[in-house]
Order: structure tokens, then sequence, then C-alpha cells
């Protein structure tokens, strides 16, 4: 399997370990010709404008929207803000995956936090019914999900922070960051 990482700003080297650790070709993905043969895509966490303002600089953006809408992409953090809809700001978007976000919804750096959450749909690729390590830093919360978009994860207090719609994946945490593969495995599992 051949999956890029969006190598233009943020945690890419993090998730091109985890991939090559489960067997997945993986192509850092910074230039158009970057996206030829590949089977799916990860959207780093990073900050979002900066990583649509050089999407815009290196004319990735349409190339990024025609190879989003046909392919499996996964968004953490600052990547689900980017595959957003709407980010209730001016800022480039891909603007693909019908969900509204709020950038920094818990706070600036300090308030970042970690939990574990119950993540039912990760069944489908581990036995295990352990909750899921979340890392928040300055993360978006989706707020809104269209009609078409599944919620696979929420806080205690019903705030979404993962969603699907598709073969789009979001969450506001960064699965990257720990040990546990599931996310990774479970993303692989949508690319047909």
């Amino acid at each position: 399997m051949k999956v890029g990482v969006l190598a233009l700003q943020g945690a890419f080297i993090e998730h091109q370990k985890i991939l090559e650790g489960l067997g997945a070709e993986v192509v850092q993905v910074r230039l158009p010709s970057d996206l030829d043969d590949l089977q799916g895509l990860i959207i780093p966490g990073g900050e979002s404008t900066t990583i649509g303002k050089l999407a815009v600089d290196f004319d990735m953006m349409e190339p990024l929207k025609a190879f989003c809408r046909s392919h499996a992409v996964w968004g953490t953090c600052a990547g689900s803000i980017f595959l957003s809809k709407d980010a209730a700001r001016q800022q480039p978007l891909l603007e693909l995956m019908d969900i509204k976000v709020e950038r920094n919804a818990f706070g600036r750096q300090v308030d970042s936090f970690e939990i574990d959450l119950p993540i039912p749909c990760l069944k489908k690729v581990s036995p295990s019914d352990a909750p899921f390590h979340a890392i928040f830093i300055r993360a978006p919360l989706i707020e809104e999900v269209g009609k078409g978009v599944e919620i696979l994860a929420s806080l205690q207090d019903g705030r979404i922070v993962a969603a699907q719609e598709n073969r789009w994946l979001a969450t506001s945490f960064h699965p990257e960051l720990t040990a546990d593969d599931r996310f990774h495995r479970y993303f692989l599992e949508m690319i047909p």
C-alpha cells in the first residue's frame, strides 16, 4: 500500500513512522506530482493557516482537492481543519468534509490535555476494548457535522472530536503521538 503524508508543515514524520511500521510505503507530499499513484493521504497536525498558505504557494490546492475527492484522506488536528468545509474564518481550506470546526477550541498551548476515549469503531481493527489515549494540543473541535457524517468519538460532555464521512476521517487529537497504532490501522482499512 502506498500512502502519502502531506509534508508542508507539522507532525508528518510521526505519521510516516507508524505507517511504515504497519508495512505501508510512505511518500512525503510537497508537490502535485507527489500525489501520483498514492492510495490514501494523511494531512497532519501543525498550524492550519500555515498549511493552507503553503498549499496555495506550492500550487497544491486544486491537485489536493482532486485527489481527496476520490481517495481516503485523514486529517489530524490542523489537518481536520484544512479538510473541513467551514473553519468559521477566512483561510485556505479544502472544503471537502461536511464538518464545521472551531480552531483552538480548548485554549492555548498550556491548555493542552490528554484523555482516554472509548472509540467503538476501532473494534474493526483490534479485538481490544481499551480506550484510545487521545492527545489534544491546541486542538480544534468539530462543532457541527452534516447529514452524511458519522461521529466516531466525543468527550464526556458530548463535544465531537472524531468523525468520518465516507473515505474522509477527521480527528481533533494526535494519534501519531501515541504508541497505539489502531487509528492508523483503521485508516488503512478505509483504503479500497
